[in-house]
């Protein structure tokens, strides 16, 4: 079983080891960011593909809207440390009971992010050009 930190984020502090934050504020708590941000937590580990695959299991619990029913507060919302600790644990203890279906779906979403990014690109080519050839009205 993989040991993982999960502490509240100093900006002072310099993480050695592969990390990632969790936004622990407002609706999006619960998302993964790989900049750190004033409210978050961060979550330490003892290689890259153990940081990977938490990575990913974090963004599937945000994107779950998982967290929500660990919010608190009544103008901003936020996620207590000692609530999300053991709930995300328990979650990639769970996981492991499934592994190799969990390192497909990753290896999934690594391929479909670079997919976003890369049509990203191409949709901002594509606005360039547009304005590009619209400017050229302006010289009629």
């Amino acid at each position: 079983m993989q040991k993982i930190n999960i502490k509240t984020h100093n900006p002072k502090n310099n993480y050695e080891k592969p990390h990632f934050f969790i936004l622990s504020k407002g609706y999006n708590s619960g998302k993964p960011l790989v900049q750190s941000c004033p409210n978050c937590f961060v979550l330490e580990f003892t290689s890259e593909q153990e940081k990977e695959n938490n990575y990913w299991l974090a963004y599937s619990l945000w994107q779950s809207k998982f967290w929500r029913y660990y919010l608190v507060g009544s103008v901003v919302l936020f996620l207590r440390l000692h609530e999300f600790k053991p709930q995300f644990i328990a979650k990639g203890e769970a996981l492991q009971n499934s592994y190799a279906q969990h390192i497909k779906n990753v290896q999934a979403l690594n391929l479909l992010e670079e997919k976003e990014i890369e049509f990203s690109k191409n949709i901002a080519l594509i606005k360039e050009m547009r304005a590009a050839i619209l400017h050229t009205y302006t010289r009629i």
